[in-house]
């Protein structure tokens, strides 16, 4: 099958990282906005029997980018295209996974139901908020982990007396597996989140003193979490404060929290492009473009994309 990478317009930059990791050309769509905002898109390749990847993370403004996704995977499906995989490094909603109260909805769960409707037949998505999501899917899906982008950005880094931080009970697991590379212990932060975007530090398990200190999770929204367990771990005597996450969603004012906070260095991939508003000199942006390629190329030759990660 002819292999085809169409854009969105969520992450351009990225789009053209990766097919020119891939060396083919970007297949040519329009991509546009009617007057009252209706999403607009017209197929100029031909794409009829091809396998065809669209690169599109649903972040913000997160609606948006998901109807144009859909769309995109409509046209694409009425044009005959043999396979449509959704490249969405972010899957926005994800956080939205359960039921953690009555009559809220798992808005997760929804926007899954939508990629296998408007025609999407695969999923190649990155660090799921929530590893159960991919249960959601009634169609395949190939779940990337950022790790090793991270591990080697902070391998080069030579610190000493490291520490690996989870900010949550949630994150454990996934800064456990962290902390292995690297020989070293794992502090836990026990949080209460009363709402949505607040969280109260209530106490840390394990010891920071001196130590430097590296806080893993899987995405960064508004900072305040990230920003109030580096103000705990410093006062207990950190010696420096790194963080990690694999997307940046960084809304609001969160930039600046950063800017403000006792954090070293926000270290994130470019799975969601980073905007020019607020402060970004602590945040270093890692490029996850060669895995993406290589994972498309796998999957369009049929090859194991878990020996990624071997």
């Amino acid at each position: 099958m002819k292999l085809k990478i169409i854009s969105g317009n969520a992450n351009i930059e990225l789009a053209k990282q990766i097919k020119q990791k891939l060396k083919v050309e970007l297949s040519e769509a329009r991509i546009g906005r009617f007057g009252d905002g209706e999403v607009q898109v017209k197929i100029v390749d031909n794409v009829r029997g091809a396998d065809c990847y669209i690169i599109q993370p649903t972040s913000s403004p997160v609606n948006e980018n998901l109807m144009e996704l859909l769309v995109i995977a409509d046209a694409l499906k009425r044009a005959s295209a043999k396979r449509i995989t959704a490249v969405v490094p972010y899957y926005g909603y994800a956080r939205q996974d359960r039921k953690s109260e009555p009559r809220v909805p798992i808005t997760a769960r929804l926007v899954a139901n939508l990629f296998a409707t408007a025609g999407i037949t695969r999923v190649l998505t990155m660090d799921l908020h929530a590893g159960q999501i991919q249960g959601f899917f009634d169609i395949p899906v190939d779940h990337l982990y950022g790790m090793p982008v991270l591990l080697s950005y902070f391998k080069e880094k030579n610190l000493s007396d490291i520490v690996i931080v989870s900010p949550d009970a949630g994150g454990v697991e996934r800064a456990r597996s962290f902390a292995k590379h690297f020989n070293a212990d794992l502090v836990i932060v026990d949080k209460r989140r009363p709402r949505p975007n607040e969280a109260s530090i209530m106490n840390v398990i394990g010891e920071v003193k001196d130590k430097n200190c590296i806080i893993l999770d899987d995405l960064v929204d508004t900072a305040i979490t990230l920003t109030k367990v580096a103000d705990v771990i410093k006062a207990k005597g950190a010696i420096k404060v790194f963080a990690a996450a694999s997307h940046g969603v960084l809304s609001g004012i969160s930039k600046q929290r950063i800017q403000d906070s006792f954090i070293e260095e926000l270290v994130i991939t470019d799975s969601i492009p980073l905007t020019k508003e607020g402060p970004t000199e602590k945040i270093v942006v890692l490029s996850i473009a060669s895995m993406l390629a290589e994972a498309i190329l796998r999957i369009s030759n049929n090859e194991s994309i878990s020996a990624l990660f071997l």
